[in-house]
């Protein structure tokens, strides 16, 4: 498999973080319980809360989105890819729950879309394209629910800027043997991710993200001065140091300013 669709399909586990924590229930104690453990970062503990909390109202969405995102983010704490798969099936399955729940809520399709994602990254090559072109299609069926919604930009920017970074070659063999990907293009990667960096400005990986389209749509000052403001703003979610550290690979590898 190319590179940049490894890459792309990696893009789901950065991108968790950014499915919005609005709740239609009534608030009680185990989810407040729940919602502080996943803002410290506590991933077991806000897993088994939310575990508690589904039990009680197994047909509620929005807590299923969120069980699902917790076992979704578990995944870079278990050591063997057999475990996180297993992880990742079960964030699936709460995922769709939550699509079939409450299918107009655009976090809850959008988070299905980042956990066929990350199943990708487990996956064959034959499985990487078809979750490839199935993360597309999420990402844009949250983006025609809501507009408005950043993270389904960001998920968009990231899948055009990676699928065209694939050469003729690559393409050609994904095409022959895998039934080939939709078109994509770098400037629409620059437009949806600059659309979520106007979004939320307060985002570091919108910035991030939008650097490294730049980068590849060949305007390396845009680029640079993209990265290094994603990467002056402080980390606060779980993979923003990964996501800082791709970036500054890139960064690295830019051409430096004429004096």
């Amino acid at each position: 498999m190319p590179p940049p669709l490894r890459a792309l399909l990696a893009c789901s586990a950065l991108a968790a973080g950014g499915v919005r924590a609005e709740s239609g229930a009534a608030p009680n104690p185990l989810v407040s319980e729940a919602l502080a453990a996943e803002a410290a970062l506590d991933t077991r503990r806000a897993l088994a809360l939310f575990e508690r909390a589904v039990a009680e109202r197994p047909a509620d969405a929005f807590l299923r989105q969120k069980l699902a995102r917790q076992y979704s983010d578990l995944m870079v704490e278990l050591p063997t890819r057999e475990e996180q798969r297993a992880a990742v099936a079960q964030a699936l399955v709460h995922a769709r729950r939550a699509a079939e729940l409450d299918p107009q809520r655009a976090e809850n399709v959008l988070s299905v879309a980042i956990c066929l994602g990350k199943l990708g990254v487990l996956s064959g090559t034959r499985d990487k394209v078809r979750y490839s072109r199935d993360l597309r299609a999420e990402a844009e069926r949250a983006l025609a629910l809501d507009p408005g919604y950043a993270w389904a930009h960001h998920i968009l920017g990231r899948w055009h800027h990676e699928v065209a970074e694939l050469g003729a070659t690559a393409r050609l063999v994904v095409k022959l043997f895998y039934g080939g990907l939709p078109g994509a293009s770098h400037a629409e990667a620059v437009r949806h991710l600059a659309r979520a960096v106007e979004l939320e400005p307060g985002q570091l990986k919108h910035h991030l993200e939008l650097g490294l389209a730049l980068a590849g749509a060949g305007q390396p000052g845009s680029a640079r001065a993209a990265i290094q403001r994603g990467l002056e703003m402080p980390s606060r979610e779980k993979h923003d140091e990964a996501a800082k550290a791709r970036a500054r690979a890139v960064l690295d590898q830019l051409p430096l300013p004429s004096p």
